[in-house]
């Protein structure tokens, strides 16, 4: 799609004071990144003059949003950078970028032969294969592949049990639940039958994001229309949109119309955060929550990225602290560099390590039982770098409920 040079954004709101660039991960690490001011508001000025003023260096952005969430003014920093990249960036992807990109189309490839697909992304042969002719860096651990997915376990353990509850609510339960961590959607389904409310399942597709992050803008476009029309049908029917990715629910409510133009204006309010729908639940006295007696655990919390834009690190805070037995310590305000396929990339591999090394060092010192975290590449990037486990929050809130005893007090 053809677009005249004007801009979406506020940049014009941009004070000049660079906290933005203070609090960027990547300007401290790679001196190829002009960084957010530069490549954000004072670049935009210049492209909406002559596109050719553009930087491909770009490209370098992790799409963090600690920029935005450190910027003063509210301007939208990172998505300034990306709108630009969509509309002016010339680099072709790469067929590394676009493996990469399509997660979903990858799972449903891998999941047949799992085993044989995990046993040859961690061979060293292959790996080198893979570093040396699609620059996937060696060093990178791949997340394993479920030979059952969410999806076929959901249809034969769960689905029947779900009419009988009058309440529900639609899952988006992402590419990550679906082909390698099905145990997230179980957990899911878990919690919320025993506080009272059904599961309905929504035939989506990938959010996007790796799609964005890799510049594949038209399939992420088309993701993106697809995803906002069937939440639409939920959402008409008054059922509220719960996730359990941080990325999944940030990119189908804020990259969609700021990045990829696509007006989700008629389910974004309704897209949430499972903890965050719970917390509200349990605070305004509509749920009760009744715990196992011998659950113990310390555990760290990392907060990712797009949930500390999202504002709403402080309800799975909440939540986890309301378990009896647990001693949680919340991780100092650092990204992890993993940045979805960013990580993978044998051209960022050192800058990611080197982001996330203040974070892995902090785990490492705090030697927790494990580690909190809503977002799944988060969990791949601090498992491979500390070797401690990384839970989501609705994991640890199945272990720690007694499940029977929340069911009856909510029945």
């Amino acid at each position: 799609m053809q677009e005249k040079n004007v801009s979406f954004n506020n940049f014009e709101q941009c004070i000049k004071c660079t906290i933005c660039t203070a609090y960027c991960p990547v300007v401290a690490v790679n001196p190829h990144y002009p960084g957010p001011k530069q490549g954000g508001p004072d670049g935009e000025r210049l492209r909406i003059k002559n596109k050719f003023f553009f930087d491909e260096n770009l490209k370098y952005c992790m799409n963090c949003k600690r920029c935005e969430v450190a910027c003063p003014s509210g301007v939208k920093i990172a998505d300034l950078i990306h709108s630009a990249r969509r509309r002016y960036g010339r680099d072709i992807p790469e067929l590394r970028d676009r493996i990469l990109a399509h997660t979903d189309l990858m799972g449903k490839l891998a999941r047949p032969v799992a085993p044989l697909a995990n046993w040859l992304v961690a061979a060293k042969p292959v790996k080198t294969f893979m570093d040396v002719m699609m620059d996937i860096e060696k060093e990178r651990t791949f997340p394993k592949y479920q030979r059952r997915g969410f999806i076929k376990w959901f249809k034969k353990e769960a689905a029947g049990l779900q009419d009988k509850y009058s309440k529900k609510v639609a899952f988006f339960h992402g590419c990550s639940t679906e082909f390698q961590h099905p145990e997230v959607g179980g957990a899911f389904v878990s919690v919320m039958n025993a506080i009272g409310y059904g599961v309905e399942l929504v035939d989506e597709k990938c959010c996007g994001v790796a799609m964005i992050s890799n510049a594949l803008w038209d399939s992420a476009r088309r993701h993106a229309e697809h995803n906002v029309k069937v939440l639409g049908k939920a959402v008409s029917r008054g059922l509220p949109v719960v996730g359990v990715s941080s990325t999944c629910v940030f990119t189908m409510r804020d990259e969609y119309p700021d990045v990829l133009a696509v007006d989700n204006s008629s389910v974004r309010d309704n897209i949430t955060m499972v903890e965050k729908f719970i917390f509200e639940l349990v605070d305004s006295g509509a749920v009760k929550l009744v715990f196992k007696e011998d659950y113990r655990a310390r555990i760290a919390y990392h907060v990712p990225c797009h949930n500390e834009k999202l504002g709403w690190g402080i309800f799975t805070k909440a939540l986890v602290g309301m378990i009896p037995g647990v001693s949680l310590t919340v991780l100092d305000s650092n990204c992890c560099g993993m940045a979805g396929t960013y990580g993978f990339k044998k051209e960022n591999y050192k800058y990611s390590q080197e982001i996330g090394r203040p974070l892995f060092e902090q785990i490492r010192s705090l030697s927790p039982d494990f580690v909190c975290c809503e977002c799944e590449t988060c969990k791949w990037q601090i498992e491979m770098s500390t070797g401690y486990t990384v839970l989501n929050p609705i994991v640890i809130l199945a272990e720690a409920l007694d499940l029977e005893a929340t069911a009856a007090a909510n029945s």
